[in-house]
C-alpha cells in the first residue's frame, strides 16, 4: 500500500468527534465565512450539466473515451467515481466491486480472488480494487454495467482500461484545451469510512493528487463530493483541501459514517433548513437523487448559502417516473426533455445526466 493513504493520528479526527462537532454548530442565517470563500460553479453555464462518469448513456462508463464524449457533447463538468488498488492508487470505479464493470470474470488467472465482502452493511460478491495491485488491473478491460438497458454500448466492450484519477485529471486538462473552454471535474470518494478501517487515507491521497495538479484552490474547476459527512469537514479542517466539496444524500437510508459513529440521523435529517444551514459551514454544495428535489428544497438550500445539483438524470424509461415513460420496454427512451423541464424548474444550479447532450439541450430550452 502506498504511504500517502495511511491515516495518521495527527489528521484523523473520529467520526464522533467531527459529527458531535457538526451538531453542535450554532444555527445562523446564512453560510459561514469559511463557506462563503468557496464559489461553486467556477464560472460555468447555469444550471451547470455535468457529464455522469463521462457520458455514460452512449459509452462504458468511467473510460476515457466516455469522458472525452461528454465534454464533446457540451457538459461543463465529468464526474470520476474514485477507488484504491491493492497497491494505493486511485483509480475510476462507480464501486470497488468490479464484476460488472470490467471483463474480470474473463481471466482464469484471477479466478481466486472472487470473494463476498460486507461494504457498508451490503453484502457483495465479485472482485474488489483493493485486491488488485494497479499493473493486474490493467490487465483488466471496461465494459457496460448496464447491458440489458444500453446493449448498444455493448459494441464498445474490451476497448478501454480503467483510468486513474490522475488519468482523469489529465485527460480533462486536456480536453479544455481542445474544445477552447474550462471542463471541471467533480471526483466522488466512495465509502469513506469502510476504506479507512482497511488503512486506506483516500482523502489524503485526493489532496495531494491535486495539488500536485496544481488545483487544490477554490478557484480551481474542482469539486470533491462523498455521500458521507465526516471526510467532507476533514477535508476542510484537516487536509487543507480549498476546493468547493458537495454532500450526496439518498431518497432513503443514512451516511455511512453516521452509522458507525452511532449518529441516528438519516439523510433526510440532514435536509431539513436547520441542518442545512449547519452544513453549510463544511460544504458549498448538496446533491440529492433527483426524486428529493423539490423547490421548497432548492429555496432552503439557497437560502444556507448552498447550491443543488442532483443526480442522475438518464434517457432510458427504466429511470423516469412513471409519467414520463414511453412504452413498456425499461430500455426506451422516455419523455426525459420534459422531466428535466421539471426538474430544472425548480431553481437548480446544475444537475448529473448521462446523456449530456440532452442536458445541455434541456438547459437551452430553459432559457427559452
Amino acid at each position: 500500500m502506498s504511504a500517502d493513504l495511511r491515516p495518521s493520528r495527527r489528521t484523523v479526527l473520529s467520526a464522533t468527534a467531527v459529527l458531535g462537532g457538526l451538531a453542535s454548530v450554532p444555527l445562523t442565517a446564512g453560510p459561514s465565512s469559511a463557506a462563503a470563500t468557496h464559489r461553486p460553479g467556477h464560472g460555468w453555464p447555469s444550471p451547470f450539466v455535468v457529464g455522469h462518469r463521462g457520458a455514460s448513456a452512449y459509452r462504458p462508463e468511467h473510460t476515457v473515451a466516455s469522458w472525452e464524449l461528454a465534454a464533446r457533447l457540451g457538459a461543463d463538468v465529468v464526474e470520476p467515481d474514485l477507488v484504491p488498488t491493492k497497491d494505493g492508487v486511485l483509480v475510476c470505479r462507480h464501486e470497488p466491486e468490479i464484476s460488472g464493470t470490467t471483463d474480470v470474470a474473463d481471466h482464469p488467472e484471477f479466478a481466486d480472488r472472487r470473494t463476498t465482502k460486507t461494504i457498508d452493511g451490503v453484502e457483495y460478491t465479485g472482485w474488489f480494487t483493493p485486491d488488485f495491485t494497479l499493473a493486474e488491473l490493467r490487465t483488466l478491460r471496461a465494459v457496460e454495467r448496464l447491458p440489458e438497458l444500453r446493449q448498444h454500448n455493448t459494441v464498445y466492450d474490451g476497448l478501454w482500461c480503467v483510468p486513474t484519477f490522475e488519468e482523469a485529471l489529465d485527460t480533462r486538462q486536456r480536453l479544455s484545451r481542445e474544445l477552447g473552454r474550462t471542463i471541471g471535474i467533480i471526483p466522488e470518494i466512495k465509502h469513506s469510512t469502510y476504506f479507512r478501517s482497511l488503512g486506506f487515507d483516500l482523502e489524503a491521497e485526493v489532496v495531494r493528487i491535486l495539488r500536485e495538479h496544481r488545483l487544490n484552490s477554490a478557484g480551481a474547476p474542482v469539486d470533491v463530493q462523498s455521500f458521507e459527512l465526516t471526510n467532507l469537514v476533514q477535508l476542510r479542517t484537516r487536509y487543507g483541501l480549498r476546493t468547493p466539496t458537495v454532500f450526496l444524500t439518498s431518497e432513503t437510508g443514512a451516511p455511512a459514517d453516521l452509522v458507525a459513529a452511532g449518529d441516528p440521523r438519516q439523510y433526510a435529517d440532514l435536509l431539513v433548513p436547520s441542518a442545512l444551514r449547519d452544513l453549510a459551514r463544511y460544504v458549498d454544495q448538496i446533491g440529492p437523487s433527483l426524486v428529493q428535489v423539490t423547490s421548497d428544497l432548492v429555496d432552503d438550500a439557497h437560502a444556507a448559502g448552498l447550491q443543488v445539483v442532483p443526480y442522475t438524470l438518464r434517457p432510458e424509461n427504466e429511470f423516469l417516473p412513471a409519467q414520463f415513460r414511453t412504452g413498456e420496454d425499461p430500455a426506451d427512451w422516455g419523455r426525459v426533455l420534459d422531466y428535466a423541464a421539471q426538474l430544472l424548474a425548480t431553481g437548480i444550479d446544475g444537475f448529473f445526466t448521462d446523456a449530456p447532450d440532452l442536458g445541455v439541450l434541456a438547459r437551452d430550452q430553459l432559457r427559452g
